[in-house]
């Protein structure tokens, strides 16, 4: 008699008022195996995730794990099932230690220090995932941003956990810790467990998955080998279509753009002394690993950052460093890499989060002309391609990649704009929504701005940027045109920047 399959979600459906979710989707997971679940924002794979971590409950299916029927109630009953979710969205507590972190939620922990619960078995598990440094005794808040999504991985690993679902798992990753999940996962199939791997990352669902499937729309576009797939043919079952590339040259620089010169910019302990000059009609990509100083370079240039040193001028006129404020009213714009702790007002609606930063200009005698408002919001969403009829959704229950066009689009189109900045404008968004995204950062360059971003993805630069500027340890290894950047030029000086500056 053939192994049943580990899991089986057959004809699954959930409706929200009249927006059908998922519609009658069906889902299966072998034995060891690691499976891709893909799909544009919105297409249906969070809510299917949602359903199998006991987070929502479907209208009508059947979820089977190792050939029985179950109905997760709540996250913790999923648990008790063998299912343990990874999110995207990090749920430690900083302010805990690193193990006290690891056990917190687990169901073991009653039963005294036994099994992958001692803190011995908690120690194997960090060593494993590169983290050998790491203390147990450590402040979670005190460590890196990639350190901490992989104590999130290791808590998962130590349930036991059959059905391990590994949501954008590598999003704030450098190549290396990259690597040390990827052993971490291949592990897993070998004992026996199984992966779910939800990912806008092409490239490592081909390198580490067996199967993908698809969703598009809420409903199942379909289940392929890997091996018989490759990013085109991806993207299409993603889309329906493959969408046109970016550009491949420098842009036409429009009359009268800014130029940004930065000169002996210093961020203590990181950035020593930053040089660059950056020409307004064109995208200066920072190209770097998670760590390089790209983002403190970003954050320095938007104010937030006390300590930061040095001289910048946009257009002849003296950038004050260190105050938000009065960068902001210098006409320069940072958009975070954490939209939803720093970048966004989740519980506020779109409409006001769009105009949250020009509020000024649309006010007079102390209140807001609402005409005015209006105009502005209606513009900018025409931009995003969000509906005018979601104009009063509240932010925090939109999609990851609608959330970005928000924050985007918050920054483009005003009047006073000089700069600006975006530290990872394209973060855990897919294929559809970056190119979105990357549209609305081209139409701001064309109005003369100066565009300074940082990723730490080799296909969002090479999409995206005219000037590569690659980092590595807080400085500047190489600075290329788009023309003769090549993938593997970059990633070897985003790996391998302490040979090149030696040479």
């Amino acid at each position: 008699m053939p192994e049943p399959m580990r899991l089986e979600m057959r004809e699954i459906t959930k409706t929200y008022g009249n927006l059908r979710a998922v519609d009658a989707v069906s889902f299966d997971l072998a034995p060891g195996e690691v499976h891709a679940l893909l799909g544009h924002n919105g297409a249906g794979k969070s809510t299917l995730v949602k359903i199998l971590s006991g987070v929502v409950h479907p209208d009508s299916g059947q979820v089977l794990i190792d050939g029985v029927e179950v109905s997760p109630r709540n996250p913790r009953h999923a648990q008790e099932l063998g299912v343990a979710l990874v999110d995207q969205e990090l749920s430690l507590v900083t302010v805990l230690t690193v193990e006290e972190n690891l056990l917190l939620g687990s169901l073991r922990r009653s039963t005294g220090n036994s099994g992958s619960t001692s803190p011995e078995a908690l120690r194997a598990l960090l060593d494993d995932l590169g983290l050998s440094h790491v203390k147990l005794s450590a402040p979670t808040g005190n460590l890196p941003i990639g350190e901490q999504q992989l104590v999130e991985i290791a808590r998962a690993l130590s349930r036991d956990a059959r059905i391990i679902i590994l949501d954008e798992p590598t999003a704030t990753l450098s190549e290396l810790e990259i690597a040390k999940v990827f052993a971490a996962v291949r592990g897993l199939a070998a004992q026996g467990k199984s992966v779910i791997y939800v990912s806008h990352r092409l490239g490592e669902v081909l390198t580490l998955c067996q199967r993908a499937t698809v969703f598009r729309d809420g409903k199942l576009v379909g289940t392929r080998n890997v091996a018989e797939l490759d990013r085109s043919g991806i993207v299409e079952m993603m889309l329906g279509h493959v969408p046109e590339s970016g550009r491949q040259g420098l842009a036409e620089v429009p009359a009268n753009p800014e130029v940004v010169t930065i000169t002996g910019l210093s961020v203590p302990p990181r950035i020593q002394s930053f040089d660059l000059t950056i020409t307004g009609g064109q995208i200066v990509g920072l190209a770097g690993q998670v760590g390089c100083g790209a983002s403190e370079v970003l954050r320095a240039l938007g104010g937030l950052i006390p300590e930061a040193r040095g001289t910048v001028d946009i257009s002849g006129s003296r950038l004050t460093l260190g105050s938000p404020g009065r960068v902001r009213a210098e006409g320069v714009f940072f958009a975070p890499n954490d939209r939803k702790e720093e970048g966004l007002f989740l519980s506020h609606s779109i409409a006001d989060n769009l105009v949250a930063t020009r509020l000024p200009r649309l006010s007079g005698g102390g209140f807001i002309r609402k005409s005015l408002q209006s105009l502005n919001v209606n513009r900018l969403l025409a931009l995003t391609g969000i509906s005018a009829e979601r104009r009063g959704t509240e932010v925090g229950s939109l999609s990851g990649g609608n959330q970005q066009k928000v924050l985007i689009a918050r920054g483009i189109e005003q009047e006073s704009s000089r700069m600006l900045l975006f530290d990872e404008p394209a973060r855990g968004v897919d294929v559809g929504g970056r190119a979105d995204i990357h549209e609305l950062i081209r139409g701001a360059v064309a109005q003369g701005n100066a565009v300074l971003f940082s990723s730490t993805e080799l296909d969002e630069i090479l999409d995206l940027a005219d000037i590569i500027v690659t980092m590595f340890a807080g400085r500047i290894v190489s600075i290329r045109s788009r023309a003769e950047a090549t993938a593997a030029s970059i990633l070897t000086d985003m790996t391998h920047g302490s040979e090149v500056m030696s040479a």
